[in-house]
């Protein structure tokens, strides 16, 4: 099992000091900004729906964060764009973390690239469901900092245990065998089913 290892220096992806700070993240603020703007969307959407309601867009939220997950992994974090200017976007997407995966500051989304991606999604709700469609985005931003997290645990601690052991492993074989398969990480089971699950953490021939 490859472990992390200590991390001492970071990638740079902008020469702007401001920019470049807006592309990290410690769990600290990750989970700070989540309890506040989750409170903030449930405040929201209070009312908009009864309870029955309320739970079942929330739970098709976090159904569909999962094969978001997978879809955004796969089909955009790796892209294989020709164009310089979309290899770059890419690169400072996802292609980074792939070239320095134990850097605790981008382990974690950081809001500057989260909130525009998830906002989107939130908007295709609320034009779906009106104004009740804010339960659905609950769920899928539940299922997303779950997803987040649970990507940092993989690349940070032990995570040694019969629970979560499976969820490392899956995402080392990601890293460390074939990049093009293990795409998801918190929704497992994806992987198997569209035929993309790596077995070893050998790289392929």
């Amino acid at each position: 099992m490859v472990e992390s290892t200590s991390h001492t220096q970071q990638i740079r992806l902008f020469s702007n000091q401001w920019l470049e700070r807006c592309t990290v993240i410690t769990p600290v603020g990750f989970i700070v900004t989540w309890s506040m703007l989750v409170p903030a969307l449930v405040w929201l959407a209070w009312g908009s729906a009864d309870e029955a309601a309320a739970m079942l867009l929330a739970g098709g939220g976090l159904l569909f964060w999962f094969l978001f997950e997978y879809g955004m992994h796969r089909w955009v974090f790796h892209w294989k764009p020709r164009h310089s200017l979309l290899q770059s976007f890419v690169f400072i997407m996802h292609g980074n973390h792939h070239a320095d995966p134990n850097d605790p500051l981008r382990n974690l989304m950081p809001p500057v690239a989260s909130i525009p991606i998830t906002g989107s999604v939130w908007l295709v709700f609320l034009a779906l469901f009106g104004a009740a469609g804010t339960w659905a985005f609950i769920g899928f931003i539940v299922g997303y900092v779950v997803y987040d997290m649970l990507h940092y645990a993989c690349h940070q601690w032990p995570m040694k245990s019969r629970i979560w052991l499976p969820f490392k492993k899956h995402h080392m074989r990601h890293h460390f065998g074939a990049n093009e398969g293990n795409y998801a990480i918190s929704g497992l089971p994806l992987d198997r089913l569209f035929r993309t699950q790596v077995e070893s953490l050998k790289p392929p021939a």
